[in-house]
C-alpha cells in the first residue's frame, strides 16, 4: 500500500509579515527551519520512508524538503522540482500587506480574491518585477503558461497535469512519495485526493510544517487514511472514502 506525505513548507519571512507571497522567493524564518526540522523527527517516528520526492523550485518548499529529508536520514533518495507545484500566484496583491489590503479594498474584496475558486486577484504586467516572465529559472517554459495571477482553480488547472504525469505514475508503482509544497498547489493535490467539491475546498487549511500522511490504495490510489502526524497543530481533513473491496 503506498503512501503519501504532503508537507507545506515551514513559516517564511512574509508569512512573518503577513504579506501576499506567492511566486516569490523569500526564505524560512528561524520558526520555519524549526517547522521543517520537526516535520522530519515526526516523520522518523512513522513507518514512512519516501523512495523519491518532489517540490516546488522555491527555496522555502525545497530548504523544507532538505530538512525533512535530513531529519529522516535519507537526502540520497531523488528529487524533482517542479515551477508546477508553485504557490498560487497572487497577481497584483504579490508583496502586499492583508492587513492594509483590506482595509484599502474592504474584507468583502480582499476575501474574494483568497478564498474564491475561480476569481483571481488583478493581473500583474508582463514587465514587473514579480511577473515570472522576469525570473530566469522559467526562462525554458512558453510565455502563454506564465501566469500574472492565479485563482486556486488556475493553481489545480497546472498542477492537474503534473500530477498525473509524474506523481500519481510513481504512487501507482508502489513508491512512496513525498511531496514539499504551498498552501494551495497542496489544497488543489488534496482536492484531487479527496475529490473535494469545488465550494468545500477552499475552507481547506494546510497548515506550515506539519506532514499529513496519506495511505492509498494499490490499485486505483483511493486514500483509506490520512492524518496530520502533529495533532495539536492539526487542520480538519474531507472525509476518506471508503476503498472498495
Amino acid at each position: 500500500m503506498p503512501q503519501l506525505v504532503l508537507i507545506r513548507h515551514g513559516q517564511s519571512e512574509w508569512n512573518r509579515q503577513n504579506r501576499f507571497t506567492g511566486w516569490v522567493d523569500v526564505d524560512l524564518t528561524e520558526d520555519g527551519v524549526a517547522e521543517a526540522r520537526r516535520a522530519g523527527e515526526l516523520l522518523s517516528d512513522t513507518d514512512f520512508k519516501p523512495d523519491l520526492a518532489f517540490v516546488s523550485v522555491l527555496k522555502r518548499a525545497i530548504r523544507t524538503l532538505n530538512f525533512t529529508l535530513e531529519g529522516l536520514d535519507r537526502l540520497w533518495v531523488p528529487v524533482t522540482k517542479s515551477w508546477r507545484l508553485n504557490e498560487r500566484h497572487y497577481g497584483g496583491l504579490t508583496g502586499l500587506n492583508k492587513a492594509e489590503t483590506t482595509e484599502k479594498h474592504g474584507a468583502d474584496q480582499v476575501k474574494i480574491w483568497r478564498r474564491s475558486f475561480d476569481i483571481p486577484p488583478p493581473l500583474l504586467d508582463a514587465d514587473h518585477e514579480y511577473h515570472p516572465s522576469q525570473d530566469s529559472r522559467y526562462a525554458d517554459i512558453p510565455a502563454q503558461d506564465l501566469p500574472g495571477a492565479e485563482s486556486l482553480k488556475s493553481t489545480l488547472d497546472r498542477v492537474q497535469p503534473y500530477w498525473e504525469a509524474e506523481i500519481r505514475p510513481a504512487l501507482a508503482d508502489g513508491q512512496n512519495v513525498l511531496i514539499a509544497a504551498h498552501g494551495n498547489s497542496l489544497r488543489a493535490l488534496v482536492k484531487l485526493l479527496f475529490e473535494v467539491n469545488d465550494t468545500d475546498i477552499i475552507g481547506v487549511e494546510i497548515p506550515t510544517g506539519n506532514p499529513l500522511l496519506v495511505e492509498l490504495t494499490d490499485d486505483t490510489l483511493v486514500p483509506v487514511s490520512a492524518r496530520y502526524l502533529d495533532a495539536d497543530r492539526a487542520q480538519p481533513l474531507p472525509a476518506v472514502k471508503q476503498a472498495a473491496a
